[in-house]
């Protein structure tokens, strides 16, 4: 584990090296992964030969890969759809059902906690509650003195092992900011907080913790029964919790209670990408209800888990006007053979491969204006089924009519959203929106 960001807190590359247990360290230690590349026969009497191949599932990797349907039947790309509103009743009816959502509930009341200006903005600290949990924290931010309305972005901060915080990743309200979140965008953001760089082009960014993160976080207190292994709560403390070596202690711990929290949801039929939607969707109503917002005019954005709460959002709600997915694009299969360890349990939909690839939970938005940035190198995913999600989003704008909507960019270097990138994606928003 890195040191310094050091005293403080796991980092992204050591959180996923530690989030999935001694077999996802043994994976990352070892050598690289030898996999098959074309396992997507749909013919059940025919299982691909397993005796070289490996996979992290062992001689397992090739059946379950070939579980997959080459095209699955509710893709665009598939022939027997024509028809792009037909097609999308469908395959958005068939997403809904398999993420499972929480009702929405109505709008809730806003309390504005403060009100200042700094790095030429006007920021709005701000909070509701929703059903269930604690409060919800949120910040906005829009250019200094703007009175008329202006497009909504609404911002989402990714995962990064760090559940301890979750707006302040990618804002900035003052000089006086965390140690580890300095360090967290200096690797992950070229040094910058996006969302109030964003803001200063002309835009009313909205930032909220979503589930299990920052304010939405789950403290120790409020755990029952947690005494076994590593997600014992018995003898931690909510005391202090600004300190470097508790927030370290808790992204720890919060990332072995991943698990308990996804059986959980599991059981009560929902699941965590559904939660995100249902609170993500909360957000956007607040942002699209504000008078200083045109709600004819939103988009959305993140990195990482920011990325992956982009592709279910902007994929599911049409009042996206313009999406921006960076680093969380790749495909079903790449998840089944080579990448599932090393992402957290908000990834996944059960059931839903079976009738969309990855990248098509996106495509659903399809013809809006949808941009997707990679990095190269990136360890949560294989360059090439990057490449091929690529495809898959090119082949499903190209049949809508709408190429000209659909763009991904690959940029060398690991998993981030650097200044490069960001200038990239602030002329994607200002193109469209």
């Amino acid at each position: 584990m890195e040191t310094d960001r050091n005293a403080g807190e796991m980092t992204r590359r050591s959180f996923l090296k530690n989030s999935a247990g001694s077999v996802a360290l043994s994976m990352v230690a070892g050598a690289p992964v030898a996999v098959a590349t074309s396992y997507l026969s749909t013919d059940s009497h025919h299982i691909p030969s397993m005796a070289s191949e490996k996979s992290l599932i062992g001689a397992y990797g090739p059946w379950a890969a070939s579980l997959l349907p080459a095209i699955p039947p509710l893709s665009f790309r598939n022939s027997k759809w024509s028809n792009l509103a037909k097609w999308h009743k469908e395959a958005l009816a068939k997403t809904l059902d398999t993420v499972s959502a929480p009702p929405k509930p109505d709008l809730p009341k806003v309390t504005v906690k403060k009100k200042y200006t700094y790095d030429g903005l006007d920021i709005e600290e701000l909070t509701w509650q929703l059903p269930y949990g604690r409060a919800t924290e949120a910040v906005l931010l829009k250019p200094a003195g703007s009175v008329k309305p202006l497009p909504g972005i609404l911002g989402l901060h990714d995962h990064a092992g760090m559940k301890y915080f979750g707006l302040r990743k990618i804002v900035k309200t003052s000089d006086d900011q965390h140690s580890i979140l300095k360090e967290h965008q200096k690797t992950d953001y070229g040094g910058r907080a996006w969302a109030n760089e964003i803001a200063k082009q002309g835009y009313v960014v909205l930032v909220h913790d979503t589930y299990a993160f920052g304010s939405r976080r789950v403290h120790y207190e409020d755990t029952k029964g947690l005494n076994w292994g590593a997600v014992s709560a018995e003898g931690k403390s909510d005391a202090d919790p600004e300190k470097a070596e508790n927030i370290r202690a808790y992204n720890e711990w919060s990332s072995e209670h991943e698990h308990v929290m996804s059986k959980s949801l599991f059981s009560a039929g929902t699941t965590w990408p559904g939660v995100f939607l249902t609170e993500d969707q909360v957000a956007l109503d607040i942002l699209a209800s504000r008078k200083d917002v045109d709600p004819n005019r939103l988009g959305c954005g993140g990195l990482s888990g920011g990325g992956l709460r982009t592709v279910y959002l902007a994929g599911l709600d049409p009042r996206i006007k313009c999406a921006v997915c960076v680093g969380f694009m790749t495909t079903w299969k790449d998840l089944v053979l080579n990448k599932s360890f090393n992402h957290t349990w908000m990834t996944y939909t059960p059931l839903l491969p079976k009738y969309l690839d990855f990248p098509e939970i996106l495509g659903l938005r399809v013809p809006l204006p949808t941009l997707v940035l990679n990095n190269n190198q990136d360890e949560l995913y294989t360059l090439s089924e990057m490449k091929n999600a690529d495809a898959i989003l090119t082949e499903v704008f190209k049949k809508a009519g709408a190429s000209d909507k659909y763009k991904a960019s690959f940029y060398d270097g690991p998993h981030k959203f650097d200044a490069d990138m960001q200038k990239e994606a602030f002329a994607w928003f200002r193109k469209w929106l």
